[in-house]
């Protein structure tokens, strides 16, 4: 697996100040998208484990973090390496909120439990799903391009019968 970016400080992909990794390689394609060339999976750099490492380290020692999101491209065409790197996140930060995108529905990514895709759905807090659509571009909206995509709490979601819209933080 390649990253084809990390920002070690963001406000714009979720809620709070985030890292994030931007994992390479989409096959939805979306036309209108804003990065295309993190749809070749061999852009970037290889996330080797020495690399994560450095990323987790990083993270832990920024006291300022709310959490880590992955984009891409879509981690979900990753999901096997994806997992493994949520892994040796959670040995440091167990209880790191995650965030993720992808250009699949959470229909899509729950429609076989245990599969490679569901289980990377499961290790994370909040999904931004469904594919970027040009005609539905809405600039207004928070952490997401289009309107037809979905701001989604995975655990309530999981542990009920349907989806689960995600709530902000009420301070």
């Amino acid at each position: 697996m390649n990253i084809c970016g990390y920002y070690p400080e963001s406000i714009n992909e979720g809620e709070g100040m985030r890292a994030v990794i931007f994992i390479s390689g989409c096959r939805h394609r979306c036309p209108g998208c804003f990065n295309p060339k993190t749809w070749n999976f061999n852009f970037g750099e290889p996330f080797t484990l020495e690399r994560q490492r450095e990323i987790i380290c990083e993270m832990a020692a920024n006291p300022l973090l709310d959490g880590l999101t992955l984009a891409g491209g879509d981690p979900f065409f990753s999901a096997d390496e994806a997992c493994g790197f949520l892994h040796e996140l959670r040995a440091v930060l167990p209880d790191f909120p995650v965030w993720i995108y992808t250009g699949y529905t959470y229909e899509e990514l729950t429609a076989v439990p245990g599969s490679p895709e569901w289980n990377l759905l499961a290790m994370c807090q909040v999904v931004i799903d469904g594919r970027f659509v040009e005609e539905l571009k809405d600039t207004t909206l928070p952490y997401r391009g289009s309107s037809n995509q979905r701001i989604i709490d995975i655990p309530s979601s999981l542990a009920g019968s349907g989806v689960v819209d995600w709530q902000p933080v009420v301070l």
